[in-house]
């Protein structure tokens, strides 16, 4: 149970437009609660007596006809009555700025605990049954900070350091991309619905269920355990939704200066690029085509140059990099891939290497990211084949085909060595460089020993998902392996009831396989790394509930075994416990060298 010293707030966004905020005071703060009432469309009365000082923001704002004042002491019954007439003259809120040594703010404050009317009072928390954040503002798009009461004017800090690491016109990105999502909504209706259908549900707000946009609409909720759900050629609903889910993909996994650069040409770019779906055709009929346009989407485009200045004469052809970025974290990255980085004249980069190894990409460097999402990742993966071949073949340039983790470790390494060769590259014009593989890192960074005496003496790097999203056949329980899966988490349930259960393939059950006890501990890793890093230790038997009630941050693993329990011993009780964050790189910053 939370004590009262470990609770925190329920931080909310609340509708004020057209609301009722009583204003008790005259003081600088009473001004700034009726700046911030107007600024969120709410009405704010102030109370006071004629012959009260006003302060001179008060007094302009009251001049201006923005505030109505009320010229009389604070009456009991003013909660109940100068509210708004659709709420029997209840007020929606208020605000009491002349702190708790005055009795009158806790009279108020009583009064409106008994009414259920949230109130404010200044300096006093015990008083208040809401209270206002430090808010950085930008367009459609706020951020706000809370100590609880505890920082004084540490919120204000926090949330200035905060606002100036984000890149400039993120607010302006994020009323396009608003704009863009309703656009798609509204098109995509009309395909599937007609425009009758589509225009009355746009005015009467009623939306079938299975529209697939609802939960994106909710800025409280992490993604959903489905948010990397594969689409299969059998899924006649991929149509309805494919667009809102590439949208949904785009906000997760790229680099927010990259989001914050989006134009109107660029949205147009892409919606050409993903046309309206059509009711009668299957479910992926509308994918982006394998070759790719002239001139490639300025959505999936960064730099204007497509040369280095400094570049040497090429040969006839260029040459074709395949590079692994590691897990996540740019100082994890191999020295031969950063050199590789700094001389490309193009990087296409997979969507999950993350903005910090993007941004050791010299300004100069045209920069593609994958337009991979579930159901187009081989029509995207076609797109960047012949994107590589124009630039290296025929263009003599030198490509990074940057992939996360390991190139040949469940990355396709293979089969784009195969294909640049097949398509008249030379085997010398391509080179692949290692990278460090999360199914090794992320264990590691989690507290997991993948090998341990007395614990593990194997690993099995597995994946979870196979070829057009079959399951693959599942390895049998060893006492003493550690399994790791990729590519499993966006179908956890059927992993874990193959793992512990005998599977039927093509007619016939695995009865020789060893099954795996529900109790195997296993943890789920997610952003091995980067500073967002979640680690849920759990068992097999609640880890696909473990993932529905705490959502998806992709990407992530699952390792399974008992060396997910040689350093760490589990609370009695708890069906899993969730870690946050990760300092695993920075700890020299703490050792303070010799003069």
């Amino acid at each position: 149970m939370t004590t009262e010293t470990d609770a925190t707030s329920l931080l909310a966004a609340f509708n004020c437009r057209d609301n009722i905020h009583l204003v008790i005071g005259t003081n600088p703060l009473a001004a700034s609660r009726c700046g911030q009432s107007l600024k969120a469309g709410a009405r704010p009365i102030l109370i006071a007596p004629e012959t009260a000082e006003l302060h001179y923001g008060l007094a302009k704002r009251i001049e201006a006809g923005e505030v109505t004042w009320h010229k009389k002491e604070f009456h009991d019954n003013d909660l109940l009555t100068l509210g708004r007439e659709e709420v029997d003259g209840v007020v929606d809120a208020v605000f009491v700025t002349s702190g708790p040594r005055d009795p009158l703010s806790s009279h108020i404050s009583s009064l409106c605990k008994r009414n259920r009317i949230p109130v404010n009072v200044v300096d006093a928390p015990h008083l208040c049954t809401f209270s206002l954040l430090s808010t950085h503002t930008d367009g459609p798009l706020q951020i706000g900070v809370t100590t609880n009461g505890r920082g004084c004017k540490l919120a204000s800090r926090i949330r200035r350091d905060v606002a100036a690491s984000l890149p400039p016109n993120l607010g302006v990105a994020c009323a396009r991309l608003g704009q863009l999502r309703r656009r798609i909504q509204q098109e995509d209706r009309v395909a599937l619905t007609g425009a009758a259908s589509a225009q009355t549900q746009a005015e009467t707000g009623s939306y079938d269920a299975d529209d697939g946009d609802h939960e994106d609409a909710d800025d409280s909720v992490d993604q959903s355990a489905s948010f990397n759900r594969l689409v299969t050629e059998d899924d006649a609903d991929a149509a309805k939704t494919r667009r809102i889910r590439w949208l949904s993909q785009v906000c997760e996994y790229w680099p927010l200066k990259r989001l914050a650069a989006i134009s109107d040409e660029d949205v147009e770019a892409v919606l050409r690029s993903y046309p309206t779906p059509d009711a009668h055709d299957s479910a992926l009929s509308h994918i982006a085509p394998a070759s790719p346009s002239p001139h490639p989407s300025p959505l999936l485009s960064s730099s204007s140059a497509s040369a280095s200045p400094f570049s040497p004469s090429r040969p006839k052809c260029g040459l074709i990099i395949l590079a692994g970025s590691g897990p996540g974290h740019p100082d994890l990255l191999t020295r031969a891939t950063h050199k590789a980085i700094q001389s490309a004249d193009l990087i296409l980069a997979d969507k999950l290497v993350p903005s910090a190894v993007l941004d050791l990409v010299p300004r100069r460097t045209q920069v593609r990211i994958a337009r991979k999402f579930p159901g187009n990742a081989d029509a995207a993966q076609e797109e960047l084949h012949a994107a590589a071949l124009a630039a290296a073949r025929d263009q003599g340039q030198v490509v990074v085909r940057l992939k996360q983790g390991d190139p040949f470790l469940y990355g396709r390494g293979g089969e784009e060595v195969a294909y640049f060769r097949a398509n008249g590259v030379p085997a010398d014009r391509i080179v692949v460089l290692p990278g460090l593989t999360s199914a090794l890192c992320a264990p590691l960074f989690a507290g997991v020993p993948a090998t341990m005496r007395d614990v593990a003496d194997q690993v099995l790097v597995c994946t979870g998902t196979g070829k057009k999203g079959r399951a693959p056949d599942p390895p049998g329980y060893r006492a003493a392996r550690t399994a790791v899966f990729l590519m499993a988490l966006h179908r956890i349930e059927g992993l874990v009831e193959e793992l512990t259960s005998h599977v039927e393939r093509e007619g016939h059950k695995d009865e020789e396989r060893v099954l795996w006890p529900r109790d195997t501990p296993c943890a789920v890793v997610e952003r091995a790394s980067c500073p967002d890093q979640r680690v849920i230790r759990t068992t097999l038997g609640f880890v696909a509930q473990a993932i529905e009630a705490e959502g998806s941050r992709p990407p992530g693993l699952l390792i399974v075994g008992r060396a997910c329990e040689a350093l760490f011993t589990p609370e009695k009780g708890r069906m899993w416990t969730v870690e946050e964050g990760f300092r695993g790189l920075d700890v020299w910053e703490e050792v303070v060298l010799p003069a």
